[in-house]
């Protein structure tokens, strides 16, 4: 038998250049397993939400994770499509104390934006991948119930009109799609218990309740920084771990739009949640990258009693 020695050393050669996949593969089999069954709630903003490539990466990542074995749960909010859908609408979008001041006329565009565009194109990405992703509002099935908020502006009570604040949460409807293999992607609005209208609610508050409501072993904020800063802008350097008392410490100090994200990492925490991350939403694929490797990317909350281990 006459054997081609070219073609023999040409073997090892090419099985070598798929090792390194081999590798990344291997570094994820302890997240793996550890992450098999938990329940991860995702919130969708930032940059993430507005550039092409991000929002599919975001997608490809949120159907891995469910093929993976997890049950990703997706909220969102949507600041820059309602700012340009109530200019549209000849409506001006004011802000008070870091929350949108919502009128009647503009919770109507608030409540098409969300349930009907932003909400819409998310189910539609993810179900480019097979027939997972079910939209809902937190009106549905009274997942999200709130009251009026009335936030504190020098110590007098400012009205914003319709904003909520979160009063309850039935994880019914979201257990019952989770169950059936579904990626369930809940809106930000809600409907009172006390006076029937409907409410916007912030997404980040809105993402962390629910965390906690369905005893999610993690809570990921995509964000447009690369997490929370040790001393902006003095330095770049991100905290990669703190303990909730020491993010509590910090929450004075931190710029507007990071309160209401850290005020969430910590009341998921603080409600049973194992870990909650704020990631950087401007690097593709980073739920993947914050999941399923050593280094990890971010700042992660995690209990005190963890912050030792």
């Amino acid at each position: 038998m006459t054997v081609n020695h070219s073609e023999e050393g040409k073997s090892p050669t090419r099985k070598h250049t798929a090792l390194p996949k081999a590798e990344i593969l291997i570094e994820a089999l302890p997240w793996l397993t550890r992450h098999h069954g938990k329940t991860v709630v995702i919130k969708f903003g930032g940059n993430a939400m507005v550039d092409e490539e991000l929002k599919a990466a975001f997608a490809q990542d949120v159907v891995f994770l469910r093929h993976a074995g997890l049950r990703p749960v997706v909220v969102h909010g949507g600041g820059p499509q309602i700012s340009r859908a109530l200019d549209q609408h000849g409506i001006v979008s004011e802000f008070k104390a870091g929350l949108r001041v919502t009128t009647e006329e503009a919770m109507d565009v608030v409540r098409m934006v969300l349930a009907g565009q932003v909400q819409r194109e998310l189910v539609g990405l993810l179900n480019q991948h097979g027939p997972f992703a079910v939209g809902i509002t937190g009106e549905d099935a009274h997942t999200i119930t709130a009251t009026k908020h009335t936030p504190q502006i020098d110590g007098e009570s400012v009205d914003i009109g319709r904003v909520g604040e979160i009063t309850e949460i039935d994880t019914g409807a979201i257990e019952a799609l989770l169950a059936d293999g579904r990626i369930p992607v809940v809106s930000s609005i809600a409907r009172s218990g006390d006076d029937g209208h409907v409410y916007n609610v912030n997404a980040d508050t809105a993402a962390a309740a629910l965390a906690a409501a369905l005893g999610a072993e993690t809570l990921m904020v995509l964000t447009d920084v690369e997490g929370l800063y040790e001393d902006w802008p003095n330095s770049d350097e991100v905290i990669s771990r703190l303990t909730a008392s020491e993010l509590e410490k910090l929450l004075p100090e931190l710029s507007s739009g990071m309160v209401p994200k850290m005020r969430g990492c910590l009341h998921a925490v603080r409600g049973g949640v194992t870990t909650a991350r704020v990631i950087d939403g401007r690097v593709q694929h980073s739920i993947l990258l914050e999941i399923f490797t050593d280094e990890g990317i971010g700042t992660m909350v995690v209990p005190d009693e963890q912050g030792e281990s």
